[in-house]
């Protein structure tokens, strides 16, 4: 999980949600404070119907409704849904990933490609590459490996989890795709053992 923050971080970058001149807008949807009368200036809780990843949608309606929003790490709380492996895992990504994408296959092969170009290739070509491209390779998996840090530090597990990037983002990857095909085969969003096929594709990165 603590990967899904890191990625999470990449699509919305915490400065920018709380630029009010910015219009990204995230949220996370295990901890948001909201208040009354904004939830009322956006329409209520109707505002969210029909979108599958509600919490962005909402800080989207919040900033285009001239709230400001603050989305920031906090270690006070405790999450009551826990994805304690990976098939748990799975699931949630395979739920939000190509509804986050608006349900375009283009834009799933470029995640595809930019997630290879990114993260899996620079470490196939520092383990098994010669040359220039060994050594830009390695290079290029050590800034990543050190962009995770962080992260690692903020969740308080070892660093040497960091080398694990480059297989994660493979799972990552490999789920996105199984987002998709989800939906292309008539399933839609499956949550909570219930299939949506009309997910509205509002992910908060736009207004």
């Amino acid at each position: 999980m603590p990967a899904f923050v890191f990625f999470f971080a990449l699509l919305y970058p915490f400065a920018r949600v709380n630029d009010p001149k910015s219009r990204t807008a995230g949220a996370a949807g295990g901890t948001i404070l909201l208040q009354r009368d904004m939830l009322r200036r956006i329409g209520g809780i109707d505002a969210l119907k029909g979108a599958l990843i509600d919490d962005c949608t909402l800080a989207l309606c919040v900033k285009q409704a001239g709230g400001l929003l603050y989305l920031g790490h906090s270690q006070l709380a405790r999450s009551i849904r826990p994805y304690p492996g990976p098939a748990d895992i799975w699931r949630m990504i395979t739920r939000t990933a190509y509804v986050q994408l608006r349900f375009s296959p283009l834009l799933l092969v470029l995640t595809v490609l930019g997630m290879l170009l990114v993260w899996i290739t620079p470490a196939l070509l520092g383990l098994f590459a010669h040359g220039p491209a060994h050594w830009i390779g390695a290079a290029t998996w050590l800034a990543s490996t050190c962009s995770f840090l962080p992260t690692l530090r903020r969740f308080r597990l070892s660093p040497l989890w960091a080398l694990a990037l480059p297989f994660i983002a493979v799972f990552y990857t490999a789920a996105t795709v199984g987002s998709a095909v989800n939906h292309h085969r008539g399933r839609g969003v499956v949550w909570k053992n219930r299939s949506y096929t009309d997910a509205i594709p509002n992910d908060g990165r736009t207004g």
